[in-house]
């Protein structure tokens, strides 16, 4: 549960897509090199708290302990602090370091909240859970194979596209776990495409920019081995 350079941003965002009431990961502070923050989720909020390395042992607030799980053995009965509502902050689930999530779009996600002009209080709360992702790529049609801007959407196992960002209604949606492929392309006269491959139909898409490209890549690819693990579980569990 130790995460190395996680940003205050990022381990908010993390413990409020994921992680539940008592969810808790340590990082480190930016303010000095012996100091480490302790994020903590309470309710709707995580708060953050200093922990101190002197070289023999952690100090948290008044406490002196001479390892970390001796400091997680004892806020796990002992409240760290009353939340306003009143409600008591224990360390209750460690939020593991090797979560399956795109490390990609940590950044990206709490760079383009920042890009909406939203203060840093009210940057977490509303921003879309990890494995989310949407924004206007490029689609080529089925038929008349003409070039059309759509926006996308992607949410759990469905990329859905609409005619532009102020539609309500899709145009279609897709099922990711009918997908088998996910891959840059080369075969169109534009750059930075890529496609994903179904088994009635290959769907033909480009972004503004390689990165781009690549971002969507990453997290569709991502979403695919998702539901392959899903898939292999359900299996195994059937034929145990």
């Amino acid at each position: 549960w130790y995460h190395d350079n996680l940003t205050r941003h990022a381990a908010e965002a993390l413990l409020l897509s994921n992680g539940q009431d008592g969810s808790y990961l340590l990082r480190k502070s930016n303010e000095r090199e012996d100091l480490y923050s302790l994020s903590v989720r309470g309710k709707d909020s995580v708060k953050h708290f200093h922990v101190e390395h002197t070289g023999t042992s952690f100090k948290f607030g008044f406490n002196e302990f001479s390892s970390l799980k001796e400091l997680v053995m004892h806020f796990a009965n002992q409240p760290l602090i009353g939340s306003e509502t009143g409600t008591l902050i224990v360390l209750k689930h460690p939020y593991p370091r090797k979560v399956e999530e795109p490390s990609i779009y940590e950044s990206v996600r709490v760079h383009t909240a920042m890009q909406t002009g939203r203060t840093e209080s009210d940057l977490v709360p509303n921003a879309p859970s990890l494995g989310t992702k949407e924004g206007y790529l490029i689609k080529q049609g089925k038929i008349v194979k003409n070039w059309k801007t759509r926006w996308f959407t992607l949410h759990r196992n469905e990329l859905k596209y609409f005619k532009d960002q102020t539609a309500t209604e899709p145009i279609r949606a897709l099922d990711l776990t009918e997908c088998s492929a996910v891959q840059f392309d080369y075969s169109q006269e534009r750059v930075n495409c890529f496609c994903l491959v179904f088994p009635l139909r290959t769907y033909y898409l480009c972004a503004k920019t390689g990165i781009e490209a690549d971002e969507w890549i990453k997290i569709l690819r991502w979403k695919l081995s998702q539901i392959r693990k899903q898939l292999d579980q359900r299996n195994a569990t059937l034929n145990s």
